[in-house]
């Protein structure tokens, strides 16, 4: 599945070209969940993506792949999932940034999806 992602991936990046600071990505997350100090589960994300600019002071991008969960008693589960984000410039020290992403549910039925959104700032000193 993973294999199948990647080739997926550059060929998505060979047919839309390239622009000065786009490209096809690989990205691999693992989100680990603890209640007090005990272990719950982890989440690995191994996701291929594309990202590029959009004029002089934004990007965005979107990346999406298989996810794997790793409960505590030993069970695995399977998902799909995706990400697509913007960054802009706010000032010459400050951005913005907000991601949407999903998840399916169970195994890979995209009959129930689960969102997140995320939106945050970064200033550089």
């Amino acid at each position: 599945m993973l294999k199948t992602a990647l080739i997926a991936g550059a060929a998505l990046g060979v047919l839309h070209g390239t622009a000065a600071q786009a490209g096809v990505y690989t990205n691999v997350e693992a989100n680990s969940s603890f209640t007090n100090s005990t272990y719950s589960d982890t989440l690995v994300e191994p996701h291929v993506g594309w990202e590029s600019d959009l004029g002089e002071s934004a990007s965005y991008y979107v990346q999406g792949g298989p996810a794997f969960g790793f409960v505590q008693d030993g069970e695995t589960t399977q998902a799909m999932s995706a990400k697509v984000g913007l960054k802009v410039d706010l000032t010459e020290k400050l951005e913005g940034y907000g991601e949407v992403s999903g998840i399916t549910a169970d195994d890979y039925n995209f009959k129930t999806v689960n969102y997140g959104v995320k939106t945050g700032f970064t200033y550089r000193f």
